[in-house]
């Protein structure tokens, strides 16, 4: 949309996952089309049922508060309903008188029916809709494969997507002049919108939050990050994966200041591939209940195996660690959550969707299309070109938390033990009575997955 003097006099900006005022399109190009803008957030009771574990719901409140903040600095305000959001969208631009809507596109079945919805009750009203980029780097249709939708291997897409051109970071509005008649609405409380308890130790939400992460991963994390990122004790991530799922980073601003620094094109790769696994559910929104390519799998129905993994408790301290991580912070290193899948997938042989479902309702990153993604590529029904792939959860340790550090911070049970042998303390000449024996043997398990992909091949 052209600068110039504004067009219209009012128009909403629904927000969805970009819960920022830097480069936002949406609120850029309402901001300068428009006399008056509304900032809007829908609290949907039916996508909170759905969607709304108490880690996220909290991290997301956080983010709100943060986002009318900076409104306010502006001059403006967040103005907050609940109900069905395009319902609800259409009864603001209503009451504003607002000539247009603009939103935030986004790939998921639920995203790609609400901006359908939106379309159709816009076009019947006599409201303009403008559908703007903002949640991955490059919008997902920009990139796709020679007679195709969407790229299935990663590689070819990377390649294409270094090379893609990329769009102007939006400005971020000095002012924000917001209808004076309009009723705001208020936040509600997290007890009015989720059941359970938040982890003791979630990460604090909003855009500030993230800024300041940025900063100081950019200053003295990211030129290391090649050699530190699988290292589970170092913890060698930006832990910005929560900021970016919100929106409260733009994940192309992220990107575009990181390659300003030495060494950060391995960290550009993994934006890189959360833009892939965003695609790849754009073209196939049935991912998260569907196998990518079904193997004819036959999952075990092992209550007790799947109560321990979730617990922390089958034996093997890297995967314990993990999963305790997970509960406590409502966060996973990404190695660990490479072994626990595959312990679950491969070992127990459970179903991915019982693993997926446990991640999503702790992970404050739970973003639909890299939990789905990630999970179905260390199942081996993704997109993985080894689907047959399984993580040795004792050589993995052993190579990625050498001193056992990780497990020991993790899982007091094992607090007294020195070192590597951590890793096998069913193994010590004492071994500890208050930490359980192996659920199962490792190497039968991966010769009984063998012996099942033998019969399944045949």
């Amino acid at each position: 949309m052209a600068r110039g003097s504004p067009s219209l006099r009012v128009a909403v900006v629904l927000l969805t996952r970009d819960l920022r005022v830097h480069d936002h399109p949406a609120l850029a190009a309402a901001s300068e089309a428009a006399d008056e803008v509304v900032p809007l957030f829908v609290f949907d009771r039916a996508v909170l049922k759905r969607f709304g574990a108490p880690n996220r719901v909290a991290f997301l409140l956080d983010s709100l508060r943060d986002l009318a903040a900076s409104l306010r600095e502006r001059g403006g305000a967040l103005f907050v309903r609940e109900g069905d959001v395009v319902a609800e969208a259409m009864r603001v631009a209503a009451e504003a008188k607002a000539e247009a809507i603009f939103v935030s596109d986004d790939v998921s079945a639920y995203a790609q029916a609400r901006e359908l919805r939106l379309a159709e009750a816009c076009e019947q009203h006599g409201i303009e809709l403008h559908v703007m980029p903002g949640v991955t780097v490059i919008p997902p249709g920009a990139v796709a494969p020679d007679g195709g939708d969407a790229y299935k291997v990663f590689t070819p897409y990377w390649r294409r997507w270094s090379e893609t051109p990329r769009r102007a970071l939006a400005r971020t509005p000095r002012a924000v002049t917001v209808p004076g008649a309009l009723a705001r609405g208020h936040l509600p409380a997290l007890a009015d919108l989720a059941r359970g308890d938040v982890s003791p130790e979630l990460p604090a939400g909003g855009e500030s939050e993230g800024a300041k992460r940025v900063k100081a991963w950019l200053a003295s994390g990211v030129a290391r990050y090649d050699e530190r990122h699988d290292d589970l004790a170092a913890d060698g991530t930006s832990r910005i994966s929560a900021h970016l799922h919100f929106g409260c980073l733009s994940p192309l601003a992220v990107a575009e200041r990181a390659r300003e620094h030495a060494g950060a094109a391995p960290f550009v790769r993994q934006l890189c591939w959360r833009d892939f696994y965003a695609q790849l559910l754009g073209s196939r929104p049935d991912t998260p209940r569907e196998d990518f390519r079904s193997r004819g799998d036959r999952w075990r129905d092992d209550e007790a195996g799947l109560t321990a993994w979730k617990e922390g408790r089958t034996g093997f301290p890297i995967i314990d660690a993990g999963m305790r991580q997970l509960a406590r912070e409502g966060f996973m290193h990404n190695r660990a959550r490479l072994l626990t899948a595959s312990f679950l997938t491969k070992d127990l042989a459970i179903d991915w969707r019982e693993g997926a479902a446990h991640f999503f309702g702790l992970l404050v990153d739970g973003d639909l299309a890299n939990n789905v993604g990630n999970w179905q590529w260390v199942a081996g029904t993704g997109v993985d070109t080894r689907p047959n792939r399984v993580f040795n959860p004792i050589t993995q340790a052993k190579r990625f938390d050498p001193e056992g550090e990780y497990v020991r911070r993790y899982v007091p049970e094992l607090e007294g033990i020195e070192g590597g042998g951590v890793h096998e303390p069913w193994k010590l000449e004492r071994p500890p009575k208050d930490y359980p024996e192996p659920i199962l043997d490792h190497r039968e398990a991966v010769a009984r997955l063998r012996a099942m992909h033998e019969t399944r091949d045949r």
